[in-house]
């Protein structure tokens, strides 16, 4: 089943002509899922043929500018596109305010259900649940409150073959019953336990999105397992102190993350414009941890 990430914007701060500010769009299972939405980020959803429409849910971070001025945008043209079905954001509690004012001020009167979810920022909590997916909210150590977001598949229940199926006869109240993990009475009489034609499952795949932080031991905590994490590497090491009293990361520090939450794959990202090349950022979270891959828009990550 479908996992993946599209990076729509991975640079900081303000949008520059390398880099466009905080975007990227989850497709998990055919359901898109916009996180951060920095200035924009439709136009890049343009770019990269992102379907709009499709998207439901909208998770906001934190209330920076270059992590959310794209949103009302992207409200708007959704409205001016005709669309009908409800959309939920999940943010700050100011955030609900402030969309509240542009849309009153602009005499804007959505035709379809707009609903904003504050989320609590100091605490990890489960803000979204299907019958596939769980989304996580967990606190960032920023200058302001930030959160991160943590998208876990459930646990499948396993799988029987075709063959299977057709070679003992099986009824679907016996296959929901092997799926269980109970054996069934077949009509010759004999008993097939589970194990005899149930495949085991994927491990559930879980993606980590850490906004802006400081390194934080609680950011590691709350991603414990996670298959691949993204991390906001704003400056390199030698920029330390300055990251220290931004409340950013290096990507020496994104790296020491990665490792000590048992992640298979780190993304950077959030790159300050200081930069010329994002190479020795890489270079430098590679020494710590062994799967280092650099954001760039129109890139698409998959979750293994």
């Amino acid at each position: 089943m479908i996992f993946e990430t599209t990076i729509l914007g991975c640079g900081a701060a303000a949008p520059t002509g390398k880099h466009s500010p905080s975007a990227q769009v989850l497709n998990i299972h055919d359901k898109l899922f916009l996180v951060d939405c920095g200035e924009g980020t439709q136009m890049q959803m343009r770019k990269f043929k992102v379907k709009m429409q499709r998207i439901n849910e909208v998770f906001i971070t934190h209330m920076h500018g270059d992590h959310y001025l794209g949103l009302m945008g992207f409200i708007s043209s959704m409205h001016l596109l005709g669309r009908k079905a409800k959309l939920t954001v999940y943010g700050p509690a100011e955030l609900k305010a402030i969309m509240e004012l542009q849309l009153k001020a602009s005499q804007t009167f959505l035709e379809y259900p707009l609903e904003v979810v504050a989320v609590d920022t100091a605490a990890k909590q489960c803000i979204y649940d299907d019958k596939s997916l769980r989304v996580y909210s967990f606190p960032m150590k920023h200058r302001i409150e930030c959160c991160g977001y943590l998208f876990e598949e459930k646990e499948r229940k396993p799988k029987i073959t075709k063959e299977s199926i057709a070679h003992y006869g099986l009824i679907p109240s016996q296959i929901i019953q092997l799926k269980n993990g109970l054996p069934v009475v077949l009509e010759n009489g004999s008993t097939l336990e589970p194990q005899t034609v149930c495949e085991e499952p994927e491990p559930p795949k879980r993606y980590a999105y850490c906004s802006d932080t400081a390194y934080s031991e609680k950011v590691i905590e709350a991603i414990k397992g996670c298959s691949t994490v993204y991390h906001e590497s704003t400056f390199l090491e030698s920029e330390a102190e300055r990251a220290k009293s931004t409340f950013h990361s290096t990507a020496r520090q994104a790296a020491q993350v990665a490792k000590a939450a048992g992640a298979k794959r780190l993304i950077l990202g959030h790159f300050s414009s200081r930069y010329a090349t994002e190479e020795l950022f890489k270079v430098e979270a590679s020494a710590i941890f062994n799967n280092v891959s650099l954001a760039n828009e129109g890139m698409v990550f998959t979750v293994h």
